[in-house]
């Protein structure tokens, strides 16, 4: 059994060893670019699930055939659509996405200046008068005996 697993280790290990590494490093350039669609918070490189292992694969095989990096983003982008960019592009369809946290921070600081400007204009309580003291003292006192 071990040597059955060192000898799938190596051929996998001679099998990336004729990839150039300028290929390897774009292959992991656009695995960590797009976004694993079983995981959904993980990029493919990041990914352990099945689909992510065939994304790689496919993206080293378009990189083989000779296509550019936008070729394959491409490709990926119109299979699963524009979700498949782990950072979405800046478009009309995604400026809520880019917008959206600072728009929400904007309206929680207006509201938070807005309550304590309010605040600040309600008027201040009278302090308790004399006979009003004597009166909750007497209260609290017979609320105190029961």
């Amino acid at each position: 059994m071990k040597a059955l697993l060192f000898a799938f280790m190596l051929c996998a290990t001679l099998a990336r060893a004729d990839v150039p590494a300028e290929l390897e490093a774009r292959e992991a350039g656009l695995a960590a670019q797009l976004r694993c669609v079983v995981c959904q918070n993980q990029t493919v490189s990041e990914s352990n699930a099945p689909l992510a292992a065939d994304m790689r694969r496919e993206i080293r095989a378009q990189l083989q055939a000779g296509r550019s990096d936008a070729d394959v983003v491409a490709f990926f982008e119109q299979r699963y659509g524009a979700f498949v960019h782990y950072t979405p592009p800046l478009r009309p369809s995604t400026w809520l996405l880019w917008a959206g946290p600072f728009v929400g921070a904007a309206a929680g600081l207006a509201a938070l200046i807005a309550v304590l400007r309010r605040r600040g204009r309600q008027p201040v309580a009278a302090p308790l008068s004399a006979v009003d003291k004597a009166r909750a003292e007497r209260l609290l006192n017979e609320e105190a005996l029961r």
